[in-house]
């Protein structure tokens, strides 16, 4: 999909769950996919078909983890606790909306959530994964979540873990970040692409 001399960081997100399609905060509540989710996911591993990977990893959570399965890694990816999403903590379940009735000004990647982590918490982790990941030789698949893989993208460029807000991403997308000249100068090269999910 992506020819490049150096290597590439292919990010999937996982597939639709209840609360995905509700708009409900899913931070550390493992919930399965729906039956939409597990379709998407298979036609993710049809996008990804033909491609090897140095290196496949997945989030501990199910919505991640059952992705990577049916996409056709399960032999192959790897549990990687610092991929599971941004602990949400009070706000949990909750709807944006729900949130703005108590904190009108509340914005996740500069106010954190109470009682769970803040941008940075978040960023902490991608940076030991980015770390992880550039240590291999050869192209790697990385299963997890929204949030989650929008502030490894931002740290990935070396923005701050808050420019994570500007990357918005849908389930069962596929995302590819690399290289421009050389490895001094990490870049995006594809975000969000659905052009693979159905109905």
């Amino acid at each position: 999909m992506v020819s490049d001399p150096h290597p590439v960081i292919y990010l999937a997100r996982h597939g639709e769950t209840a609360w995905s399609l509700s708009g409900q905060h899913t931070g550390l509540s493992d919930l399965p996919l729906t039956a939409r989710g597990e379709r998407n996911a298979v036609q993710l591993g049809e996008r990804l078909k033909g491609l090897t990977f140095a290196g496949v990893f997945t989030s501990p959570l199910q919505r991640a983890s059952r992705t990577s399965q049916l996409a056709g890694f399960s032999d192959q990816a790897q549990i990687e606790p610092d991929l599971v999403e941004w602990d949400y903590g009070r706000y949990e379940g909750l709807r944006s909306e729900e949130i703005y009735r108590a904190d009108p000004d509340w914005q996740l990647f500069r106010d954190g959530c109470p009682g769970g982590e803040s941008a940075d918490d978040v960023g902490h982790r991608v940076d030991r994964v980015i770390a992880k990941i550039r240590a291999i030789q050869g192209d790697v698949l990385l299963f997890s979540s929204g949030h989650l893989l929008r502030v490894l993208a931002a740290r990935w460029l070396g923005l701050p873990a808050s420019g994570g807000k500007h990357l918005v991403l849908s389930t069962a997308s596929l995302s590819v970040l690399g290289y421009e000249h050389n490895l001094d100068e990490p870049v995006i090269k594809l975000w969000n692409d659905t052009s693979h999910v159905g109905p």
